[in-house]
């Protein structure tokens, strides 16, 4: 009966079976299954997701700088005193040598906190409840760390360092113990980040579209085209935890920026 009632308001039996609360281009896919450009939608609806935050971001940047002025107001007011707490931040961690990344770990940010907070406008989704966005975004900060250590060490002090910097027979007996353990470290970074990131997400929408239904399902018997609700809670919930989860990413990908700095830059 709930799926009845579900599907007569206009939410797709297959998703609402499922984990999330339906987006817009599952609706389409549930009326049009037939037409294969609503079907390419459905199968890349991450990526389209994703592109969406992309193209906010530009737009924002573009209408915060296109009349800048010496004296900031309104948007481009706004949008600096975003960059001077992402500055901070991140370079009070890095140190001077670390102002060249900030672009970078900024924009990583702002990027995942939107995509994050995408999911809780209704018929949208949060292309990080995805693994695959979420490895995407490790494995760049994987690349980029391990290209820091390979520019700043060079391959063989790299490999030194990796077995523990070996300096008398006792360190050099413990090498086969020590490197085999860093070099798991190195590849379960960005394991542990795409993996902490998509869970909690994922979690969130989960436990928004679990209460979505049951205040829907409370209020069936009386034919309501509303349900009680009692997502409410946990969406405020969910903004603070989106927030959480995207500083959480950007933090530990500084870090490993940081320990890739050579020991004189080690701040």
């Amino acid at each position: 009966m709930i799926s009845e009632f579900i599907s007569h308001f206009g939410l797709p039996t297959a998703q609402a079976q499922g984990a999330e609360l339906p987006n817009f281009i599952t609706l389409l896919y549930d009326k049009f299954k037939d037409s294969n450009f609503i079907s390419f939608l459905h199968h890349w609806e991450n990526i389209i997701f994703s592109w969406i935050i992309i193209l906010f971001i530009c737009i924002l940047a573009y209408l915060a700088s296109r009349k800048s002025s010496l004296i900031p107001s309104g948007l481009q007011n706004l949008m600096e005193m975003v960059v001077e707490v992402l500055y901070n931040f991140f370079v009070g961690i890095l140190g001077p040598e670390g102002k060249k990344y900030v672009p970078f770990l900024g924009t990583l940010f702002l990027y995942i906190l939107m995509m994050n907070l995408l999911g809780l406008i209704p018929f949208m989704k949060s292309p990080s409840s995805s693994i695959n966005i979420t490895a995407a975004l490790a494995i760049i900060v994987f690349v980029r760390v391990q290209y820091l250590n390979m520019k700043n060490y060079g391959l063989g002090k790299f490999l030194y360092h990796l077995a523990g910097s070996p300096k008398d027979a006792l360190s050099w007996g413990l090498v086969p113990l020590i490197f085999p353990s860093h070099l798991i470290t190195e590849f379960a970074r960005p394991l542990t980040l795409a993996l902490r990131l998509f869970g909690n997400i994922t979690g969130e929408d989960i436990l928004i579209a679990a209460f979505t239904l049951l205040g829907i399902t409370i209020l069936s018997a009386v034919h309501s085209p509303v349900g009680l609700p009692l997502q409410i809670p946990f969406i405020f919930l969910a903004l603070l935890t989106s927030l959480i989860q995207a500083l959480v990413f950007s933090l530990l990908s500084t870090v490993y920026i940081l320990l890739a700095f050579p020991p004189k830059e080690e701040h």
